[in-house]
């Protein structure tokens, strides 16, 4: 009996002991076989150490493939504090390098990190700093490729674009809004080590970074740098307090076009105070409109059929009463009587006032907040304001009467150009957009394209051309005439609008605009211009602001090879400016004596020898002013 038990105990041992040699073997067999994959994922992990790589954001382009926002390669310092074994002398030489203090550095050196990034001293270092670094040899002490942003143009479209933080993070315009692509995913070197920081024998690994999304703006940038020259000039010339121009096609909302001053340099934003790089004043100040909001007045008049600006006509004393007010014309004595075409071309107040009367105030509120006012327009920026508009139970006669002609509202820039757009475009209000399409970098595939989105259509093609056609004679006409453009057609509207302060409308200081369109019949090309309180001169939209808008406008003539057209409603002899100009004759083939009869009152420079006229400069058919120069090739 004694000896079964034994036998019994010795089986049963012997079993426990088979069972758990099976159940150890299945246990290697799991680890080495089946969670080997995780396990040794653990193991790299604990014994790993990265090194970063940053991406290069995605390129910035304008429409036409020229690079706005790049970057450059630069280099970095990080820390192994673990293999960094006389931390005082390393501390010593690093602070004298990079001109910090020995118990900053010290700081980095000692911490209990695996890895240490010298933040912010490291970062980006010049290449003289970093050959110095790279000479102590120190274990350790490592440099590691990092990617800088570079913006080429500097100044240029620098609200626009915006600007990047130290660890390549948007934090305004274009980089900000559009950062989740333009950001790549960082790379690193992957190396071994001990828990103590010793290099394990086992290669390194190189982890390949993927750059950004590359973003294509609607901006074109030879009209962007001819926008940048005209503001420089502007600052030279009247030093004003701000300034600003916007350009667009009223047809889709691209903008193509878009500064303002101050500005300020994207590649040293830190050296310019917060307002300065974060107001990007055309999608962000606000302010009364003046007279170019007439456009909007005179689009809901047309619209509604209230008035006729051929047939009607109002008498324009010099002043009108609204209620107990007195609201004057900007002409002391007023106009007389005139259409209400010329009530546009003088941009008569009271006319406008009667105008705004005509719609009701029901109507009129109506077509301003249909045009886009009042309300943010939706473009792809950071900052946008959306301007201050009279509650509708506020209004009042008075309110309603200033209200027809710009006053006692407040308006942003890019509200009046969508708004103008819609107005000359054939009625259709459009979300402005500036990013064309976003691509990878690699293959250029597009993965995002912005399209032309329309709102609503607020008038129709009909009332649309009235408007341009009045726009075009405010321009040969009227008080837009200094943005007149000899042999094309450019339509537009000036204001003049002063300035409130704590309520109290300001004497003397005003924001003069003028807001053109390009060719006038079927416009291509809108421009504003928005001047704030220019010194030493006579504060008009028509004398300060249009001749800046035409200067613009003739760049664009210049970059896009604008054909010339002299089918509007110029005649072939008219004044203005007490300036006189003619059609141009053709006296090519003609005899020299010929030549002279036709050009009679001209200045003639001769070209060559000979009695026949070979060839005209300028050419038959432009106008010129009478008494300017003509040169002619002869035979």
């Amino acid at each position: 009996m004694f000896v079964s038990d034994i036998h019994k105990r010795i089986k049963i041992i012997f079993l426990s002991i088979t069972i758990i040699f099976i159940i150890i073997i299945l246990r290697v067999f799991y680890i080495q076989v089946i969670d080997y994959n995780k396990l040794n994922e653990l193991a790299d992990n604990l014994w790993s150490r990265n090194l970063p790589i940053t991406a290069d954001r995605g390129l910035i382009l304008d429409r036409n493939g020229k690079t706005l926002a790049e970057n450059i390669t630069t280099v970095s310092l990080v820390l192994i504090p673990n293999q960094i074994k006389d931390k005082e002398k390393v501390s010593t030489d690093l602070s004298n390098i990079l001109n910090v203090s020995y118990e900053e550095m010290y700081a980095h050196v000692s911490k209990k990190t695996s890895i240490e990034r010298v933040h912010p001293e490291g970062r980006q270092l010049s290449y003289d700093i970093a050959e110095k670094i790279n000479n102590l040899g120190y274990d350790g002490v490592y440099l590691v490729k990092e990617s800088k942003r570079y913006y080429p143009y500097e100044n240029v479209l620098s609200h626009v674009l915006g600007y990047v933080g130290i660890d390549n993070q948007g934090l305004s315009g274009i980089e900000l809004e559009y950062d989740e692509y333009l950001t790549g995913k960082s790379g690193a070197i992957k190396y071994y080590s001990d828990g103590k920081g010793n290099r394990l024998e086992r290669s390194e690994v190189y982890v390949e970074p993927q750059n950004g999304i590359n973003v294509t703006l609607t901006i074109d940038l030879d009209i962007q740098l001819a926008v940048e020259r005209e503001l420089d000039n502007v600052i030279t010339k009247y030093n004003p307090e701000q300034a600003l121009i916007l350009v667009a096609d009223p047809k889709t909302g691209e903008i193509l076009a878009m500064s303002s001053r101050p500005n300020f340099n994207s590649n040293n934003y830190q050296d310019y105070d917060i307002n300065t790089i974060n107001r990007n004043l055309p999608i962000w100040a606000t302010y009364e409109p003046g007279s170019t909001f007439k456009i909007i007045t005179l689009a809901a008049s047309l619209e509604e059929k209230t008035i006729n600006i051929f047939d009607d006509h109002f008498h324009d004393s010099g002043s009108i009463m609204v209620d107990s007010a007195r609201i004057k014309c900007w002409k002391k004595g007023g106009h007389g009587s005139q259409t209400f075409l010329n009530v546009v071309e003088n941009s008569c107040n009271p006319g406008f006032v009667v105008m705004g009367q005509k719609l009701g105030t029901e109507k009129l509120y109506k077509y301003i907040t249909e045009f886009g006012f009042g309300k943010k327009t939706g473009i792809d920026l950071n900052g946008e304001s959306s301007g201050i508009l009279f509650k509708y139970d506020k209004i009042g006669p008075v309110e309603q009467a200033t209200m027809s002609f710009g006053q006692g509202i407040s308006v942003t820039p890019i509200q009046q150009v969508a708004g103008v757009s819609a107005a000359v475009n054939g009625g259709y209000l459009n979300t402005p957009y500036i990013v064309k399409y976003l691509s990878e970098p690699e293959t250029n595939q597009i993965i995002l394209e912005n399209k032309k989105t329309t709102k609503n259509q607020v008038i129709s093609e009909e009332t649309s051309k009235l408007v341009r056609y009045s726009l075009e004679s405010v321009v040969a006409n009227g008080t837009g005439k200094n943005a007149y453009i000899e042999n094309y057609r450019v339509g537009g509207k000036t204001g003049t609008a002063q300035k409130v302060n704590n309520g109290i409308y300001m004497v003397g200081n005003y924001i003069l605009s003028f807001i053109g369109i390009l060719p006038a019949d079927d416009p291509d090309y809108i421009v504003y211009v928005a001047i704030d309180n220019p010194k030493g001169v006579t504060q008009y939209g028509g004398t300060v602001s249009a001749p800046v808008a035409k200067n613009v406008m003739k760049s664009i003539i210049d970059i896009k090879k604008i054909e010339q057209d002299n089918s509007g409603m110029i005649r072939q002899e008219y004044t203005w400016l007490d300036t006189k100009y003619v059609m141009l004759p053709n006296v090519e083939g003609m005899k020299v004596k010929e030549a002279q009869t036709e050009l009679k009152g001209f200045k003639i420079e001769y070209s060559g020898e000979g009695e026949k006229v070979l060839y005209q400069e300028p050419s038959a058919g432009q106008f010129i002013k009478e008494g300017g120069t003509i040169k002619l090739m002869l035979e």
